[in-house]
C-alpha cells in the first residue's frame, strides 16, 4: 500500500479520495430528496384513502361503492331502455292540413289532423265545417295507412307528419 501512496502521491490520492466523497455525497443528497418527495406523495396518498388504519379495509370499501354504482348504471340503463319502449307508442308525428270543405264556406275552416306514433300508427282526424253544422271524424291509422278510404286532406296529413319526423330526425 505504501508502494502505491509513494508512486502516485499523497495529494493526488487525497484529491481522487475528495471527488470521490463530494460525487458520493450529491448522490446522497439526490435521493434523499427522492425519498421526502416520495414520502410526501404517500402521506398524501394515505390522506385521500380515508379515516382507516387499514389500506385493505379502505380497498374493500372502494370497491363496494363502485358495485353500488355498477349496479345504479344498471338500473338507470333498464329504466331508459323501458322509457324508450314506451316512447315507440306515444305521438311523436303530427301533420295538420286546413282547407275549405264547402265552396259557400271561407277561410279554410275546416281541417285534418293526423297524430303518429314512431311505427307511423295513430289516428287522423278530419273537422269538416259547414255553415249549418261542424262534424269530427276520426279514422285509425296503422303503417301510414287506413282501412277506411282516406281523402286527399287526410292522405296528405299523414304524408305531412312523417315528412315532418323525416326532416326532424335529419
Amino acid at each position: 500500500m505504501e508502494n502505491i501512496i509513494n508512486s502516485i502521491g499523497l495529494n493526488t490520492l487525497l484529491l481522487i479520495l475528495s471527488i470521490v466523497v463530494i460525487v458520493l455525497l450529491i448522490a446522497f443528497l439526490a435521493l434523499l430528496g427522492k425519498v421526502i418527495l416520495l414520502n410526501k406523495k404517500y402521506k398524501r396518498f394515505m390522506k385521500k384513502l380515508g379515516s382507516s388504519d387499514s389500506l385493505e379495509e379502505d380497498l374493500e370499501n372502494y370497491m363496494y361503492r363502485v358495485d353500488r354504482v355498477e349496479k345504479q348504471n344498471a338500473d338507470i340503463m333498464n329504466q331508459i331502455n323501458g322509457l324508450d319502449k314506451d316512447l315507440e307508442s306515444c305521438v311523436q308525428k303530427v301533420g295538420i292540413v286546413r282547407y275549405s270543405a264547402f265552396q259557400d264556406t271561407g277561410s279554410d275552416l275546416s281541417f285534418t289532423l293526423a297524430l303518429l306514433d314512431e311505427h307511423d300508427n295513430g289516428v287522423v282526424f278530419n273537422g269538416i265545417y259547414s255553415r249549418e253544422m261542424s262534424n269530427i271524424y276520426a279514422k285509425p291509422v296503422e303503417n301510414g295507412n287506413s282501412k277506411y278510404t282516406l281523402s286527399e286532406e287526410e292522405q296528405e296529413a299523414i304524408k305531412r307528419a312523417i315528412e315532418t319526423d323525416k326532416a326532424r330526425r335529419k
